[in-house]
């Protein structure tokens, strides 16, 4: 039995995956890992078209879209004789010796749960893409942001971040690779967020349970990302806003989050007047909607840790706010 699989969540992304499959099979090491593709009740003939290609392409077949995390919860009970996934989106294309860096690093670290290659822009492969960057923390008042990418301002990639493995708070869940027990251990990804950070709220729960999270810069994709929902969809910013509030009420114990959540919302308020100086009243009011649901919805993440591990990294003590629009400092 293979020990990885590479598994490429789907629902009708037919020509996504005629752009970007190929890279996949030709990068991905036969002896090593599997490539397999779920499929959440495609209708657009996907299925048929991965078995007529790629006959060598793993399928597993839902019967219905079960959307990014619970299908992939489902893929990865399934895949019971894999020791690690690599969650890898539809949109990524791959590099020649890709996997191998990852899987050493894994292999020779047991407490290392999850790592990320370098993920840059498909678009411009000479800059970071946004969606995790060179791996990700996050900062005191609980805002993400990568070594290479702080709010919208994204860096060139000038082997800044090269050199050794490093210790992250979360990776990325376009290109993943996790060790299947701690990923099952840690519940998996959280199908109530629907999408956007899912993949942090599991690498802050893996590190809650004494696990790691690593950059592997020495491994290379390139992500075009942006592909759920473009930047300032209201949608988006719902989702995010909510999410994020989600992810610090069930993972801090109780008083420190509700000490971070009262500074979120004060924060929050700023950026819907900013919004709001735009004119931008869509995401004015999605910002509203995602406190409003989230006060409805915390009662359902009853039982908060008992230790706040989200600071312990050096570089999550920042305050990426007052260095980015105080200080001017927009680079990590």
């Amino acid at each position: 039995m293979k020990k990885v699989a590479v598994v490429i969540m789907n629902w009708n992304g037919r020509k996504l995956m005629q752009m970007f499959l190929p890279s996949v099979v030709k990068y991905t090491e036969n002896d090593t890992a599997d490539v397999i593709v779920a499929d959440n009740g495609s209708t657009d003939g996907s299925a048929e078209w991965l078995e007529s290609e790629f006959p060598s392409v793993v399928r597993l077949l839902f019967d219905k879209n079960h959307g990014f995390a619970g299908g992939y919860n489902l893929a990865v009970e399934k895949l019971d004789g894999y020791k690690y996934i690599l969650l890898l989106n539809s949109d990524v294309e791959v590099t020649a010796n890709w996997l191998a860096p990852m899987l050493d690093v894994m292999e020779n670290d047991t407490d290392i749960a999850a790592c990320q290659p370098k993920i840059k822009a498909y678009a411009d492969k000479g800059r970071f893409e946004y969606a995790g960057a060179a791996g990700g923390y996050l900062d005191r008042n609980g805002f993400p942001f990568c070594r290479g990418r702080i709010f919208d301002t994204v860096e060139r990639d000038e082997g800044q971040y090269d050199g050794e493995v490093k210790q992250v708070f979360w990776a990325s869940g376009a290109a993943m690779l996790v060790r299947r027990k701690d990923y099952l251990e840690a519940g998996g990804l959280d199908t109530d967020f629907f999408a956007h950070m899912e993949e942090i709220d599991l690498c802050w729960r893996l590190n809650l349970l004494g696990k790691k999270v690593c950059i592997v810069p020495q491994s290379t994709v390139y992500h075009v990302g942006g592909g759920t929902l473009a930047a300032g969809n209201p949608r988006k910013t719902y989702l995010n806003f909510r999410n994020n509030l989600f992810m610090l009420y069930k993972n801090l114990p109780l008083r420190e989050g509700r000490s971070i959540i009262l500074r979120r919302k004060l924060l929050d308020g700023t950026a819907a007047a900013m919004f709001a100086a735009k004119l931008d009243f869509a995401n004015v009011g999605a910002v509203w909607r995602a406190h409003r649901d989230f006060e409805k919805g915390k009662c359902r993440y009853s039982c908060q840790p008992e230790r706040n591990i989200m600071n312990v990294l050096p570089e999550s003590r920042r305050n990426i706010v007052t260095d980015y629009y105080l200080k001017g400092k927009r680079v990590f």
